[in-house]
């Protein structure tokens, strides 16, 4: 199956219409499985993101895909679905770089660190061959997306 929704999720009509249903209905299913579980799980690791609005200062909640670190850190892409415009919860992170995860029911507190340079390239060139639409994602979108490492804080 993995072969049918990586087409699916590189088509242009996935992307105009998976922002709008794909974050609600993963919300709904974490929610329901008391943080546990996450429908894109069945592909790549997800994780439930919670920021602070960069406007209303409200907490705000993603559901992204994630490649989690040896050392206990996320790297997370802020493809969009490819489209032309950079995620909200990325500029929230910009903002505040201070969230939390919840990865398979454990909440942890995190600081976000936006990547660049070497550290970049070096992290982009293993999210790719994770998820090989990233690339396809970047060429869609005209843009270079944004790599966060989200770093657990000490509580």
């Amino acid at each position: 199956m993995r072969p049918f929704f990586q087409w699916l999720a590189g088509t242009r009509g996935f992307a105009l219409v998976a922002p709008k249903i794909v974050p609600p209905l993963d919300r709904l299913v974490n929610r329901l499985s008391g943080g546990r579980v996450l429908m894109g799980d069945q592909l790549l690791p997800h994780l439930l993101l919670t920021t602070t609005g960069s406007k209303t200062g409200q907490p705000r909640q993603s559901p992204l895909a994630c490649m989690p670190q040896d050392d206990g850190s996320f790297l997370v892409v802020g493809s969009n679905f490819g489209r032309d415009r950079h995620p909200a919860w990325s500029g929230n992170l910009l903002k505040t770089p201070q969230a939390t995860v919840n990865f398979r029911g454990r909440v942890t507190p995190v600081t976000a660190t936006l990547l660049t340079g070497d550290e970049r390239e070096q992290a982009w060139q293993a999210l790719v061959r994770f998820w090989p639409l990233y690339q396809g994602y970047t060429e869609r979108s005209g843009r270079e997306l944004r790599v966060f490492r989200l770093s657990p804080r000490p509580t």
